[in-house]
């Protein structure tokens, strides 16, 4: 592979490079500050979804509300995860792709001011004009790609039509104005957008293209990103609930809320922190699995935030049931559970099979927990079930680590 193909980010370079080839067995590579500013424009949008799908708790359109929560939380994490990938194969950090980066945030807080209009009904223009944005730049990135490194050019050039043709394809649905039709056709475009990676990636290339430290960090990150999303909704509402005087409930809600919210840092972090992807194949479902967990874990903090209105009584006019506030907290958790189980499961790790049943029965227990409990002892059980399971976790950690200790002592001794 020439030099050229493997610039490096340094000091007094030109103001273009060109796209960079970056090794992917790169030592120290971490999450640059472009990076780290790109995802604070994520958190605005994190931040919509998040209060959007709580307020539709708390009016009763739980069925409308889930479907546009789960909608634009792809078009948000959907682009996050492309730029992310492109990132760890091609960062060259000159000032086209820092540019370019800078559209790519201004279409997400564009994306951002629409999302209000998309949940009451009233258009996706808005969404999809901010979505179109940042692909359009990404587009650029993987044309400039084709354009300076000829070993990758045939994947570069696919990917720069694929995602282009489906632009097209979301701005013909957007253009009609019709809520039912946009809605109508946003899986098969979903699954279209979806397909568009996997066919690139069948193109000739030197290898595996991305840095698997740093995309575990940068998924990493952004999980935090979303854990720090949900406690400040928890927050907001804990502190409006206080309002009338602090009761029993409340303070439960809280002391809940807080113990699932570390736990699912504990639980991820330990379990799929540092388990960057190491093959074509893992890839793609460690990648694509994480919707579910950021999904989940945003609808955690929306959750916590539906239970603190409920020991309050701000929900509606006869306030919010306690069933819907209870299952707001629960069955996220379980969801993020089980994801984060099944993304887990690796062929030569023996352990994860039976984790991923343990953390399944956790999960069953927490859906019922929240069909017969009220939303304050709900989200309590939902804290010790995610606490009992991170002590499970740790003693079975510390387990492995004796016995792979002694097993190495006396293998020294013989």
């Amino acid at each position: 592979m020439a030099a050229e193909e493997n610039l490096v980010v340094t000091a007094g370079k030109p103001w273009s490079r060109g796209a960079a080839l970056r090794d992917p067995d790169e030592e120290h590579r971490a999450s640059t500050p472009l990076e780290l500013f790109f995802d604070l424009c994520f958190v605005v949008a994190v931040s919509q979804l998040t209060g959007r799908l709580e307020h539709a708790y708390a009016t009763g359109h739980i069925g409308t509300g889930m479907q546009g929560f789960a909608m634009l939380l792809f078009a948000v994490w959907w682009a996050w995860m492309n730029f992310t990938w492109f990132a760890s194969a091609h960062d060259s950090d000159d000032v086209p792709y820092r540019l370019l980066t800078l559209l790519q945030m201004a279409g997400v807080l564009i994306l951002a001011a629409g999302v209000d209009a998309a949940f009451d009904g009233q258009t996706y223009r808005v969404v999809v004009a901010g979505y179109v944005v940042m692909r359009v730049a990404l587009i650029v990135q993987w044309l400039r790609v084709a354009a300076h490194q000829p070993s990758v050019r045939t994947r570069a050039r696919r990917y720069a039509i694929g995602v282009g043709v489906v632009q097209l394809l979301w701005i013909g649905a957007a253009i009609p104005d019709s809520i039912t039709l946009f809605k109508a056709l946003f899986l098969p475009l979903m699954l279209i957008e979806i397909l568009v990676p996997i066919w690139a990636e069948q193109a000739e290339a030197p290898g595996l293209m991305w840095h698997a430290e740093h995309i575990a960090e940068r998924y990493g990150l952004f999980a935090l990103i979303i854990l720090g999303e949900s406690v400040l909704a928890a927050t907001v509402a804990v502190n409006d609930a206080t309002e009338g005087g602090v009761t029993a409930p409340v303070v439960t809600v809280a002391g809940g809320g807080l113990l699932v919210a570390f736990s699912c840092w504990w639980l991820y972090f330990d379990t799929l922190g540092g388990d960057g992807p190491d093959s074509q194949t893992r890839a793609f479902t460690w990648g694509y699995g994480h919707y579910v967990v950021f999904g989940a874990l945003a609808a955690v903090g929306g959750g916590i935030a539906t239970a603190a209105a409920a020991v309050a009584a701000h929900g509606p006019e006869h306030g919010i049931p306690d069933r819907t506030a209870a299952l707001a907290v629960t069955v996220p958790l379980a969801v993020f559970l089980v994801a984060v189980g099944v993304i887990s499961l690796r062929p030569k790790d023996p352990c994860g099979p039976e984790r991923l049943v343990r953390w399944a029965i956790a999960a069953a227990a927490l859906v019922l927990a929240g069909f017969v409990l009220p939303p304050a002892p709900a989200t309590a059980v939902a804290g010790g079930v995610a606490a009992l399971l991170v002590a499970v976790e740790t003693v079975a950690a510390h387990r492995r680590y004796r016995a792979q200790t002694d097993t190495g002592r006396i293998r020294a001794a013989g």
